[in-house]
């Protein structure tokens, strides 16, 4: 595990973690990564390691074993139970076999989610979630059946986007008596979402750019490496001062190449990584949009039935039909529906305020720790790469 972890919230900590055994903690460690199996049946294993003090937990750490499918299985659990909370997202599943097992692969897979279930464990709701405790603390023979008996409401992985979209299309395109699509009018509603939007083609942008700032410093690493053993070989035909010159100077190369790697593995863990994340984490806040406005339709449309209930029972009324009385049950009970909508939509409103501001809070940490990352790493590296032509400079100097 490395020296440096983000921790729950996203920021970085050291690792291992050593909570103060004072207050209420819940961490976890998502560790050890293996290959099980052959073939398209292989997967890889991660150990969970929980250290807590809650009650409910049963002691202070537990150890279980985890594969991909079992955090797909908490993240649809929580985001189907938890309207109105932004629920974190996962690292995209990988297709291509050669890219699945390679090992930098697989340390930014377990990467993402150790910082995935740590933003579950440390927030104030989600960490009370029965569902998380059956994912920390079941054998895997349990977490097994418990995704094979997915019925109902919780379905298979979501695509957040396409969710997004489905949602977006149908608010358009329903019609309440009129012309007109059912859409929610709020001022300050309009600002979140356009902040949103912004901030997912901003930060779109800004991955694509360290993704090329990644592939640069790999590309100028192997053509030092390259570089170097060209001139070791030409200073091997060479039997005085310059040939031992050029034999340091391609020594010197393949040093700063392996250096250039090393930088460009950090920029990619530890700049290129949280931007990627955080475009991931705009499409959780998307699909909470979408689900604000499927529950403001709802309702919309459940007051508009109401009103047509209310005509059709005063006619009844009049006509003392003997439908009246299951007419005035259905009514009351539309009635009761129409409540509970509008309480659904104002705790996902409510739910939702809070959750831009947090998220806005820590978005503001986390980018300032990446950029940190991003200038240590350059600073140190431009440094060691100028140290180490300038000292070649006198040999070849000498040999000039």
């Amino acid at each position: 595990m490395n020296t440096l972890e983000r921790s729950g919230s996203g920021s970085v900590v050291q690792s291992p973690r050593s909570p103060s055994p004072q207050a209420p903690y819940l961490t976890v460690s998502v560790t050890d990564p293996a290959k099980m199996g052959n073939g398209v049946q292989a997967y890889i294993s991660y150990k969970v390691i929980t250290k807590t003090n809650f009650p409910e937990y049963q002691g202070p750490e537990k150890i279980v074993i985890r594969r991909y499918s079992d955090f797909v299985w908490l993240r649809d659990r929580l985001f189907e139970k938890y309207k109105g909370i932004f629920i974190p997202p996962l690292p995209e599943k990988s297709t291509v076999e050669k890219f699945r097992f390679s090992a930098e692969f697989i340390e930014m897979r377990r990467q993402a989610l150790d910082v995935f279930i740590n933003r579950i464990a440390s927030h104030h709701e989600l960490q009370q979630s029965e569902d998380l405790r059956k994912f920390l603390l079941e054998d895997e023979q349990m977490m097994e059946r418990a995704r094979s008996q997915e019925t109902g409401i919780f379905k298979k992985p979501a695509d957040f986007m396409q969710i997004f979209k489905d949602v977006q299309s149908k608010v358009s395109d329903v019609v309440l008596g009129k012309e007109k699509p059912v859409e929610e009018s709020n001022p300050e509603y309009e600002k979140q979402k356009n902040y949103i939007f912004q901030l997912e083609d901003h930060l779109a942008e800004a991955q694509k750019h360290a993704y090329r700032l990644v592939k640069r410093h790999r590309e100028l690493g192997q053509s030092l490496s390259d570089f170097g053993k060209a001139v070791k070989l030409l200073g091997n035909c060479e039997g005085n001062s310059l040939g031992k010159a050029f034999s340091e100077l391609g020594a010197k190369s393949e040093m700063l190449s392996i250096k250039l790697q090393r930088e460009a593995h950090h920029l990619l863990m530890n700049f290129e990584e949280p931007l990627k994340d955080y475009v991931r984490a705009v499409q959780s806040i998307k699909a909470t949009i979408a689900e604000r406005a499927n529950a403001f339709r709802l309702h919309c449309e459940l007051a508009e039935t109401i009103k047509f209930k209310e005509i059709d029972l005063n006619k009844l009324r009049l006509m003392r039909s003997e439908k009246l009385a299951e007419a005035e049950r259905e009514y009351e009970q539309l009635k009761a529906d129409v409540e509970e909508s509008k309480r659904k939509f104002e705790t996902i409103v409510k739910l939702m305020n809070e959750e831009i501001a947090r998220f806005q809070e820590q978005k503001t940490v986390d980018m300032g720790v990446a950029f940190h990352e991003l200038a240590k790493g350059q600073a140190h590296q431009a440094k060691s790469i100028a140290e180490a032509w300038r000292s070649l400079l006198p040999k070849l100097e000498a040999c000039s």
